[in-house]
């Protein structure tokens, strides 16, 4: 009987070594560490915390929909991902995988945006904590009296809270992997615990049947069909991220067999429990006429169906949930923004690339985010719409981003990709092909529709025409500034290279 054994670190070391890169990060990740890093990024606690009252407020009780189709949408990106992962199991894996697809340019400019959109991620993440903090204790509202993040002292005081976690998850990330695996698996652990506790909650004590999941009469005025498309902004900002186990493939034991499976993983946990918290908020909530469903969301729900002291404690799973998140993704960031550099692919590459002698972390990545996510919050001061305003912008720039992932691999498929994958490892097989292109059109689908300039979504209370086109304006500006940055590091130095090397 055959034995199969687990490869060793200096199995994956060589492996990497394979691919031309020298192992200098701390290998110290294992399977439910991987799938924390993926499950944290996705943090169904933090992110339908943030935009249940979104979704509610626009599609009704029937916004629940979304919640599947979107799933199907991300899962058929993720078995693509999944696939990549196992052949090129390499941190930053977002611009590994493009530029070993479709050429260095191409790699980089996705690499490019997905630095961008994580930062503006963590941005957004960051000031969940709003949704959350004050109402466990009204001392969170340090700025003003309103709490909703789409008043102007809430959005405020969300700035505030989120600038203070964004310099807390970057000491982490400088201080170690190690210990930032740690946090986020007892974060996770904490989050699924009060993921199912919240289920039980709802389900227990709910007011009414199932089919308040049909129930459209707290819908926004106008056509259904437009209001139930802005809804689903809430779970195409759920259900992204799932990558970060790719991200991490450097720091993960037997990369190649574990990436894959805790992408999928992440994903399809995420999608069971999240589906299943909507639904029990919509049959638990007290009233779904009244308003209050629309302006707090989930809080509402909880604070109504339980007594203060659990209620506040449930409140508390979601604050660590939302800490973690953070922390996932910037940590996931950090190692897209150290592979770019270790490429020589961006401004300052070589302290970019430098890991830190005593904690085997590319520090100087970690302080970059956490310090333009800061400033983008600032930015944002005063902006009563900044929540769905950087959520909107972040998620079009990571869906760009993974085009330039599955266009790639769908051309590479139908010019002949080898159907096999390494060593028996996860392969799509014959199925590659229409999985990857429904993938594909889902991709193009959900920019299109995130990116529309509606105004009750970006200027809910009036603004310049400039916020009401945030997200395509913010993308074609990290386009041009991609354009200028790639000249100047890239592509200069290269055509310098080559004049040397020309005889005379």
């Amino acid at each position: 009987m055959a034995t199969t054994l687990a490869p060793s670190a200096q199995s994956d070391s060589a492996d990497l070594e394979r691919f031309g890169y020298r192992p200098v990060l701390h290998r110290k990740l294992g399977r439910y560490a991987s799938f924390a890093a993926g499950f944290s990024f996705v943090s169904i606690l933090t992110t339908i915390f943030q935009f249940f009252g979104f979704g509610y407020g626009f599609g009704g009780g029937a916004f629940f929909w979304t919640w599947p189709i979107v799933f199907a949408g991300q899962f058929l990106v993720a078995l693509n991902f999944a696939e990549l992962a196992a052949r090129y199991p390499i941190s930053g894996c977002i611009y590994q995988w493009s530029r070993r697809l479709a050429g260095e340019l191409v790699g980089w400019f996705a690499g490019w945006m997905m630095i961008i959109a994580q930062i503006v991620t963590a941005a957004a993440a960051a000031i969940a904590l709003q949704v959350v903090l004050p109402s466990i204790w009204s001392g969170f509202q340090i700025i003003g009296t309103e709490t909703a993040l789409t008043s102007p002292s809430g959005a405020m005081n969300a700035v505030l809270l989120g600038s203070v976690l964004l310099v807390l998850t970057t000491v982490v990330n400088v201080i170690g992997i190690e210990l930032m695996a740690r946090l986020n698996t007892i974060g996770v652990t904490v989050e699924i615990v009060g993921v199912l506790a919240i289920i039980a909650l709802f389900f227990a004590r709910a007011d009414r049947g199932p089919g308040v999941v049909f129930d459209t009469t707290a819908a926004a005025p106008g056509p259904y069909w437009a209001a139930f498309l802005v809804s689903g902004l809430m779970a195409a900002y759920v259900m992204v991220g799932f990558d970060s186990a790719g991200e991490l493939s450097e720091e993960t034991k037997d990369p190649r067999r574990v990436a894959p499976r805790t992408i999928l993983t992440a994903l399809s946990v995420s999608a069971l429990g999240g589906g299943l918290m909507l639904l029990g908020a919509l049959m638990a909530a007290p009233s779904l006429g009244d308003g209050a469903l629309a302006s707090d969301g989930l809080a509402y729900v909880i604070s109504a169906k339980l007594a203060t002291p659990a209620g506040k404690v449930l409140l508390c799973c979601v604050a660590v949930a939302i800490t973690v998140c953070t922390l996932a993704i910037q940590t996931a960031g950090s190692r897209l923004m150290f592979s770019m550099a270790r490429d020589g692919k961006l401004p300052f590459a070589r302290r970019l690339a430098a890991v830190h002698p005593r904690f085997g972390t590319p520090a100087l990545p970690a302080v970059v985010i956490g310090v333009l996510g800061i400033a983008l919050l600032v930015l944002n001061l005063g902006n009563a719409a900044i929540f769905a305003t950087l959520a909107s912008v972040c998620i079009v720039t990571l869906y760009l981003a993974y085009l330039l992932v599955t266009v790639p691999l769908l051309f590479r498929r139908i010019g002949g990709w080898t159907r096999s994958g390494p060593n028996g490892l996860f392969t799509l097989g014959r199925f590659g092909i229409p999985v990857n292109a429904l993938a594909v059109a889902w991709g193009i689908a959900m920019v299109v529709n995130l990116a529309w300039p509606r105004a009750e979504v970006y200027t809910p209370d009036g603004g310049g025409w400039w916020m009401l086109w945030a997200a395509p304006l913010f993308t074609g500006v990290a386009a041009v500034v991609g354009i200028v940055v790639h000249q100047i590091v890239v592509a200069a130095p290269a055509r310098r290279a080559e004049a040397v090397v020309q005889p005379a």
